[in-house]
């Protein structure tokens, strides 16, 4: 089953600034306040609340700060196999994980 995506990395963005601002009012925070609290100065965030533009580095900063750091576990999950032919054709290190 094929899945579509009818969003933009620009679309990705913009949603990420707004539920960050979102977050913000919700915990009661000025601009200013999650600026200090975070250590990334206001000018970026008032950046990127407007514009989606930040460091990463400022991101994970302000998710810190608005208790959100947790969600970044899941941005880039392992895919699970589709096929057996996935699971065949890779390799048997990868395969393999121990702990």
């Amino acid at each position: 089953m094929l899945a579509f995506n009818l969003s933009s990395p620009a679309d990705v963005i913009q949603g990420l600034a707004h539920r960050m601002k979102r977050r913000r009012i919700e915990c009661g925070l000025t601009q200013r306040e999650l600026a200090t609290k975070s250590n990334v100065s206001y000018g970026s965030l008032k950046l990127f609340e407007a514009s989606g533009k930040i460091s990463v580095e400022s991101l994970v900063k302000l998710a810190f700060a608005l208790q959100a750091e947790a969600e970044f576990e899941h941005l880039f999950p392992s895919r699970p196999p589709q096929t057996i032919d996935d699971v065949v054709d890779r390799p048997l290190k990868q395969r393999v994980r121990r702990r």
